[in-house]
């Protein structure tokens, strides 16, 4: 094996790794905030709403889980711009990440709202409370809290997954990374050092994940089951 290793050509690129970095980041923040309140929203509305809507939101559930993210990405950014819809990539980008990821939180926050007791809802009923009253202070932050490490799960991989879109031409970390290699021609260095960046930015969100649980949830931290 005559290879030579040569991490400092790498290296010598971090302004581009940095600003992968960025673009990743910025991406998953956004998309994870958009699709919590969109999956929030849909499982409310096939928990409680009338037929018709859950009809509705359980169809839309059920393509986006049975296709592939990419296939949607290439539909939202590229697809849609064929009928007049266009947008900035990451704006395209980050919309497909909210519908995608929506569709799962859907799923999980019904699973929450659905181990809620129906006495809790009629106790809050009989002292007067409104509808949206009882959802946001009793029945979602409950449900959300039952459900966090499943949430943390799901949009630590969403921030993984950004790397889908360097298909697509979006210059996250993993698009810098491919530009990076093709004009250095070191394979084997840039992505070791790649997924060294994943897994710390995995770390990053989780620590970030954890943070919050410990201001959502002090009941958690009392009863020493925080994540």
């Amino acid at each position: 094996m005559n290879y030579e290793f040569d991490f400092g050509v790498v290296f010598a690129q971090w302004p581009l790794v940095l600003e992968g970095i960025v673009v990743t980041l910025r991406l998953a923040f956004f998309s994870t905030i958009f699709g919590f309140l969109l999956g929030t929203l849909c499982a409310v509305g096939r928990t409680g709403g009338p037929k018709w809507l859950q009809i509705v939101i359980g169809v839309y559930v059920e393509v986006i889980r049975n296709t592939p993210l990419i296939i949607q990405a290439y539909f939202i950014i590229f697809g849609l711009s064929s009928v007049g819809v266009r947008w900035p990539i990451e704006v395209g980008a980050t919309f497909a990440l909210v519908v995608n990821i929506g569709a799962y939180t859907t799923e999980i926050m019904r699973a929450g709202i659905e181990s809620i007791k129906r006495t809790q809802i009629e106790a809050a009923e009989c002292l007067g409370l409104g509808r949206l009253k009882i959802y946001l202070s009793i029945v979602v932050r409950q449900a959300m809290e039952r459900v966090y490490p499943a949430l943390t799960g799901q949009y630590v991989l969403l921030m993984l997954v950004t790397s889908v879109f360097s298909a697509v031409g979006v210059e996250e970390l993993f698009g810098i990374a491919n530009r990076i290699q093709s004009e250095t021609y070191r394979n084997f260095e840039v992505f070791v050092l790649l997924g060294i960046a994943y897994l710390a930015l995995s770390m990053l969100v989780r620590l970030a994940f954890f943070l919050l649980n410990l201001a959502l949830f002090p009941r958690r931290r009392r009863l020493g089951t925080t994540l």
